[in-house]
């Protein structure tokens, strides 16, 4: 099975890595707050915060470049919007719109990225998340692995009976109706397999971390620092 690259850069040791998932959270909902109510002429605490935002992605360690491409999947969405704004006459507000909306996904990137979804699926809940959701915020995760990895064996199996690559493009369309099926079939059993042994193993309905959450005073310190420095970048 292949792990999606966010799961690995969340494996980290950096400083950010080590705070409480809790901390974060606050952190980006902050950060979500200021630049959702930057004004759109606001260039210089716009270029703070994207400052901000690349200086927290090297302190993690994370590759910089791959981090930003990611972050342009959101992109397409407010190209949109913002084509719309820039027609009516509104440049400045159509900029703002394209640039909040990719320092937004950013931030998410770089929170996601330095906390394991179990720690962070944990963190909300401890905030007050409903804990049914976050359950199966985790079982979704989980079993799209168990997914792509039915996927991987059945591409392979194709791969290995097809030697003729126009055969393989040729029967490709035709086949995917009845592979989709397949894969989703598989999968279910092979999920009912994974459900029945963590009965087995008793599974009492809640995911549990190796190391449980403990909010220190260096997370105290990170929350208030980013906290009172983004409200700093805001009101000024």
């Amino acid at each position: 099975m292949h792990h999606v690259h966010l799961d690995n850069w969340s494996r980290g040791a950096s400083p950010l890595h080590a705070r409480d998932p809790r901390a974060k959270i606050l952190v980006l909902v902050v950060f979500l707050i200021v630049l959702a109510t930057t004004p759109a002429n606001a260039v210089l605490a716009l270029g703070i915060d994207a400052t901000l935002l690349v200086s927290g992605i090297l302190i993690a360690g994370l590759p910089l470049a791959n981090l930003l491409l990611r972050a342009m999947v959101v992109l397409p969405f407010s190209l949109t919007f913002g084509l719309i704004s820039w027609l009516a006459g509104d440049r400045l507000r159509a900029l703002a719109l394209v640039e909040k909306t990719y320092l937004s996904a950013a931030a998410v990137l770089l929170i996601v990225g330095t906390t394991s979804l179990p720690a962070l699926l944990s963190g909300l809940e401890r905030m007050g998340a409903p804990r049914m959701l976050m359950l199966v915020a985790q079982f979704i995760y989980r079993y799209l692995f168990v997914i792509s990895e039915q996927a991987q064996h059945m591409r392979l199996a194709a791969a290995s009976r097809q030697g003729d690559p126009r055969f393989h493009r040729k029967g490709r369309f035709r086949a995917a109706a009845g592979a989709l099926a397949v894969l989703f079939a598989r999968s279910y059993y092979r999920a009912d397999g994974i459900h029945r042994a963590m009965l087995a193993r008793a599974f009492t309905g809640r995911f549990q971390l190796l190391n449980s959450l403990r909010f220190r005073f260096a997370d105290g310190v990170f929350l208030l620092a980013a906290a009172t420095f983004l409200i700093l970048v805001r009101v000024q």
